[in-house]
């Protein structure tokens, strides 16, 4: 899911780039994944011939795991996220690593603390979360752990900027991160609402796309409260925050679709019956938004 676009990623910030995978046919289907999302790229204007021409010359992929950890400068690893896992992969990759490589992880929440806890060097681990899809995405999420060195933040904050992305800093290793924390707190408030009644899943989703959300890649949070005035954002805030959701829990709604059978879109139903809606248009119909709201960004001078 993640790995091919992050590879096209650095393939196009110039860096010699390979995908690694447990099989052949792995390999084989993430070359082909990364090399049909160069096309949409090319396709679309959204990045200069010479570099995608480039991209997919110096993009390859395999299974020779110990060969490449020891060759390169920087691993970003897109495993599962388990936490065992991980934390075996990282103490290997620490191993087989040259001292001046960086070790990242992709990880969307897990302890980057906690992963790098089996490693000699845990100085030179960190997180770079790309979010889903990475290829068109702009943001990464850069996560500091405990022992994180400095010069590795500001070296991976440099090479992102480099392959075009919208590094943030994350200062401290807490569950969720930065943007995750934000959107599961709207979740949380998403499914509240549904609970208690107040009003109906087709309503929120579209209360959130032709409201707030549709004004949010360029009027963020904080600037919209400057915007208004902290005084009013404070006033309203304080009473709407009583009857806000603040359980320390996701909500009992979401375990009793789940007992239910109600798994979402690939158990054709959740909060909406997906045997009446298509499901790959809808991602479609976010691919093709994030693609023209990107060439509106590169069109700018």
């Amino acid at each position: 899911m993640m790995g091919p676009g992050i590879a096209v990623t650095l393939a196009l910030g110039g860096l010699p780039t390979r995908i690694l995978s447990r099989s052949s046919e792995g390999a084989a289907r993430g070359l082909a994944k990364a090399q049909e999302q160069i096309g949409v790229l090319a396709d679309n204007g959204l990045a200069p011939a010479e570099r995608t021409s480039r991209a997919r010359e110096i993009l390859s992929a395999g299974t020779d795991f110990d060969e490449t950890i020891a060759a390169v400068d920087l691993v970003i690893e897109s495993a599962p996220e388990d936490m065992e896992l991980k934390q075996q992969l990282f103490a290997r990759m620490d191993a087989l690593a040259r001292p001046e490589a960086i070790l990242a992880s992709n990880t969307s929440g897990l302890s980057i603390t906690q992963i790098a806890s089996r490693c000699r060097h845990p100085e030179r681990v960190l997180t770079t979360h790309f979010w889903n899809p990475p290829d068109l995405m702009p943001l990464v999420e850069i996560v500091r752990g405990a022992q994180t060195a400095d010069d590795v933040v500001a070296s991976v904050r440099r090479l992102l900027l480099d392959c075009g992305k919208t590094p943030v800093l994350v200062k401290k290793d807490r569950p969720g991160q930065l943007g995750n924390r934000l959107q599961h707190a709207l979740w949380r408030e998403a499914l509240y609402i549904v609970a208690e009644g107040i009003a109906d899943p087709e309503e929120v989703d579209l209360a959130a796309k032709t409201g707030f959300g549709l004004r949010l890649p360029v009027y963020g949070i904080f600037e919209h409260m400057d915007a208004v005035g902290l005084e009013l954002a404070f006033a309203v805030l304080d009473y709407v925050a009583r009857d806000l959701c603040s359980e320390p829990r996701a909500p009992a709604i979401l375990p009793e679709m789940i007992r239910q059978g109600r798994l979402g879109a690939r158990s054709g139903r959740g909060f909406y019956d997906w045997s009446q809606r298509d499901f790959n248009a809808v991602i479609r119909r976010r691919d093709e938004f994030l693609v023209e709201f990107l060439r509106s960004r590169f069109r700018q001078p």
